[in-house]
C-alpha cells in the first residue's frame, strides 16, 4: 500500500470524525510518513509498521466520541461512545457491554423504585380525599390525620430517592466515560 492510498482510506474510514480533528490525525500520518521515508523506508515498509487502516480509524473514531461525552453529558453521547468502545474488539464486547447493561439496568430498576414510591404516597393522598365521596369502595381504618402525614412522607421519601438517582446516574455517567477512555488507552498500548 502507498503513502496516498493508506492516507485516502484513513480519510475515508475518517468521515464521521469533525475536519479539525480528522486533518490533524491526516497530517500526523503524513509525518510518519515523511520520517520513515527519511530513514531510508518504503512507502510500503511505512505501511506496514503503522498498521492497519480500519484498526487505526476505529481508535480514532472512539477517541473521538468518547471525548464528545465528555463534553455534552448525554445519554446517546454515552451510548455512542459505548457503541465506538464496542468496534474495538471482542474484548471490549466482554468488558464494556455486560457491566454497562447491567449498571444500567439497575439504574432503571431504581428509578422505577422511586416512581412506585412516588405513587404509592400521592396515590394514598387521592384515597384519603376520595374515601369520603365513595365510602362503599375506599375503606380507611386510620386515623386520617396519620394517614395524611403518613402519604406526605411516602412521597417525600420517593422525590428524595428520585433525586439520589438523580445523581448516582450522573455519577455512573462520569465513570462509564472515565472507563472508555482507559479502555482505549488500554487497546491502543
Amino acid at each position: 500500500m502507498t503513502k496516498n492510498e493508506f492516507l485516502n482510506q484513513l480519510k475515508i474510514l475518517l468521515k464521521n470524525i469533525p475536519e479539525e480533528d480528522m486533518n490533524e490525525i491526516l497530517y500526523d500520518y503524513e509525518e510518519h510518513f515523511r520520517l520513515g521515508m527519511e530513514e531510508g523506508k518504503s512507502e510500503e515498509e511505512v505501511c506496514a509498521s503503522l498498521g492497519d487502516v480500519k484498526l487505526i480509524a476505529r481508535q480514532f473514531k472512539a477517541d473521538v466520541t468518547i471525548k464528545q461525552a465528555e463534553r455534552n453529558t448525554s445519554t446517546g453521547n454515552t451510548f455512542r461512545a459505548v457503541l465506538a468502545a464496542l468496534g474495538m474488539g471482542f474484548f471490549n464486547t466482554v468488558f464494556v457491554v455486560g457491566p454497562f447493561f447491567g449498571i444500567v439496568g439497575i439504574l432503571i430498576g431504581l428509578f422505577a423504585a422511586a416512581a412506585g414510591i412516588i405513587v404509592s404516597g400521592v396515590g394514598l393522598i387521592i384515597a384519603l380525599i376520595l374515601a369520603p365521596v365513595f365510602p362503599s369502595y375506599i375503606a380507611m381504618d386510620v386515623n386520617e390525620i396519620f394517614a395524611f402525614f403518613t402519604s406526605i412522607g411516602i412521597t417525600c421519601l420517593g422525590l428524595l430517592f428520585l433525586i439520589g438517582d438523580c445523581y448516582l446516574a450522573k455519577y455512573f455517567y462520569r465513570a462509564t466515560v472515565r472507563y472508555l477512555r482507559w479502555n482505549i488507552e488500554i487497546i491502543k498500548k
